[in-house]
């Protein structure tokens, strides 16, 4: 794909500190939202009602051993940020093609999803690779482990699984939009080719797409109304787009449906697919009082919940920054450590990659977390 422009413009509206603080905000957030929703994923909103109260969780209840658990949604998030960052970073030796380097990404997720823990031996796993807690089955999606099962690459051409648009496209497309200093369109572009590694429908591809843009247009500073009316711009001219518009569309006419309630989000569906979980993210974000309302909006219904609980912290974390996060869910968060250094080195590569990169110390101890090959 075509390699983006110099991005000084963008830095002229977006503050480098901003930046960081939006990172930050959403790959913790969509963590949060993650894990909210974790213990509840399979639960219909009656047993949530009958298990923890009228109100549903609110707050982390035990999923996978302990309270604050994240699932593959987070995993496969923080391997896209790791599939980003080394793509800029091979850049530097002419090439350039990220659906790949997230691709190998993405195979390197899917082997912690096979092997006991990390390997030394595999030198290209990097400092992501190296993290034991990621080497954790929960739940992990069909069409992701079948898709990333071989070393072919899918593509919106040829793509993997090609009747699948489950919402396994759109749970790890935040990072995606945080390329501040892409144009919208490539974002879009890149999601998409990226959605096809591991679901063929287009509904997957362009809800990916589309979610990934409105997390651009938030990082740059839009509303979140005004996110989505971009988002619907960019994918109205693509093939297949319907049912991603019309999932858009029937998000933004819910807010003016009355209080919001568990009611109107099961309305708008389960979440298991791609199209669901994103108007049921943006549904909830839109009408948040604060992080913590529309989190625990987005994941007390029957459905997929950690997958929309994710979806809407990355929104709310982007549109917010990171000191929205509700304390105590941050502070009993799995992972958090990780997850906030590499939200950070995120940032330093976007805005200071080429000073990384300049032969020295710096530059040995960057290329040992963020190999070329």
């Amino acid at each position: 794909m075509t390699a983006p422009t110099g991005s000084g413009a963008v830095w002229g509206r977006v503050e480098q500190q901003d930046f960081r603080s939006r990172v930050r905000g959403c790959l913790l957030g969509g963590a949060i939202g993650d894990a909210l929703g974790a213990g509840i994923e399979f639960d219909s909103l009656a047993a949530i009602r009958e298990r923890h109260g009228p109100k549903g969780v609110t707050d982390y209840v035990p999923a996978y051993g302990r309270l604050g658990a994240v699932t593959d949604d987070t995993q496969m998030t923080l391997f896209t940020v790791d599939g980003l960052i080394r793509a800029h970073v091979r850049r530097d030796i002419g090439a350039w093609h990220p659906p790949s380097d997230v691709h190998a990404a993405y195979r390197r997720w899917y082997r912690t999803q096979k092997e006991w823990g990390p390997d030394e031996r595999r030198p290209e796993n990097g400092w992501l690779g190296a993290q034991e807690w990621l080497y954790a089955q929960r739940a992990p999606g069909r069409a992701c482990l079948t898709g990333l099962a071989d070393a072919v690459l899918g593509t919106v051409e040829k793509p993997k699984n090609p009747d699948s648009k489950g919402c396994g496209t759109v749970m790890r497309s935040a990072p995606f939009g945080l390329l501040v200093g892409w144009d919208p369109q490539l974002v879009v572009q890149l999601s998409v080719e990226c959605a096809a590694q591991t679901h063929g429908h287009r509904t997957g591809q362009l809800a990916a797409g589309a979610f990934a843009a409105i997390v651009h247009a938030l990082v740059r500073g839009d509303g979140l109304d005004a996110a989505v009316q971009k988002a619907l711009v960019q994918i109205a001219n693509l093939p297949g787009h319907d049912e991603t518009t019309e999932a858009l569309r029937r998000a933004l006419g819910m807010v003016r449906q009355g209080l919001p309630s568990a009611e109107l989000v099961e309305s708008l569906g389960a979440g298991w697919t791609a199209d669901e979980a994103l108007a049921i993210g943006v549904y909830c974000a839109l009408v948040a009082e604060d992080m913590r309302h529309g989190l625990l909006l987005a994941v007390n219904h029957g459905g997929d919940s950690d997958s929309t609980g994710s979806v809407c912290g990355n929104l709310l974390g982007a549109l917010h920054g990171e000191t929205a996060l509700p304390p105590d869910w941050l502070a009993g968060l799995e992972g958090r450590a990780t997850i906030l250094e590499l939200a950070d080195d995120f940032a330093l590569e976007m805005t200071q990659g080429p000073t990384l990169h300049a032969p020295g110390n710096a530059s040995d101890i960057w290329l040992e977390r963020y190999p070329r090959h």
